[in-house]
């Protein structure tokens, strides 16, 4: 039998952008402390993003980790702004595992910097279907599974741009903010169902959104093939701890967090984890 000890243990989490970086590591959490994974994500290229999307392979890499820390996943290949393909592949894992506890609402894409007057029509667009539809979507979907009584946790990954703004990256920043509206508002319509609702605001972890030729070559136009270091020179700027950027692993120890009992009562917040980015002067 599985083991289920743990502080979600027994529970069922449904993740979107699982197949790597953050979504992976979510997975991986909360499978340590006894979850389920319902794991989702596109797994394929995005027109207009600068970096390479996740795959199947990467996707069958998050279910091997999980299964290891002997729990159950089903995966499914799902785009968020497809709300029929995204509820279907929910009723998948729904079929196999039971409804969902958790929802951690993590697909998202970063873009090319450009002035907010630059920025094309279609980049605009891709970026706010992705990261404010996309997310809403994902709660769409999940809400009429968890309104059976038993109360769940919803988690939105927003960003520490969702707080503050971001030079050259407004469909970004735009469509991170409209991730904390929508979370007070599903907060305030949830609570009666003890759904509970939180965003968290990450800053800059190191996963391929950040870890590319694109992002080093826009931070390092003065070198010719710089590495995340010569970067962590620029961005450790944004943070008031001393470090350009970290491990996934401490935004996964957020959402465990609120997704656990030890948050029960905790709803309509917005977390960073930014080494303190937002509060910087």
């Amino acid at each position: 039998m599985p083991n289920t000890v743990g502080r979600v243990a027994g529970k069922v989490a449904f993740i979107t952008g699982a197949a790597r970086g953050q979504g992976r590591e979510h997975a991986i959490r909360l499978a340590e402390e006894g979850a389920d994974i319902i794991a989702v994500d596109v797994c394929g290229e995005i027109d207009g993003v600068p970096y390479p999307g996740a795959t199947e392979a990467d996707l069958d890499e998050t279910a091997a980790l999980v299964e290891k820390l002997d729990r159950r996943i089903v995966t499914a290949k799902a785009d968020v702004r497809d709300v029929e393909e995204l509820g279907k592949a929910l009723q998948q894992g729904i079929d196999e595992l039971g409804r969902p506890d958790i929802v951690v609402a993590n697909a998202g894409i970063s873009g090319s910097p450009a002035p907010a007057a630059m920025i094309e029509e279609a980049a605009w667009r891709t970026m706010l279907d992705i990261n404010i539809t996309g997310v809403w979507h994902t709660v769409k979907v999940a809400v009429p599974h968890m309104s059976d009584g038993r109360g769940g946790s919803i988690i939105l990954v927003s960003s520490m741009l969702g707080l503050r703004g971001g030079g050259y990256m407004a469909h970004y920043a735009s469509a991170k903010h409209a991730v904390v509206g929508l979370m007070n508002s599903l907060a305030n319509e949830l609570a009666p169902q003890w759904i509970r609702v939180n965003s968290i605001h990450p800053g800059n972890i190191l996963t391929p959104m950040i870890d590319n030729d694109q992002f080093r070559h826009t931070l390092r136009p003065d070198l010719p093939e710089p590495t995340m270091a010569d970067a962590g020179e620029i961005i450790g700027h944004f943070h008031l701890l001393p470090v350009p950027y970290f491990e996934a692993r401490a935004v996964s120890n957020a959402v465990l967090f609120l997704a656990s009992d030890e948050a029960k009562y905790i709803t309509g917040a917005a977390l960073p984890i930014d080494a303190g980015a937002t509060a910087k002067f």
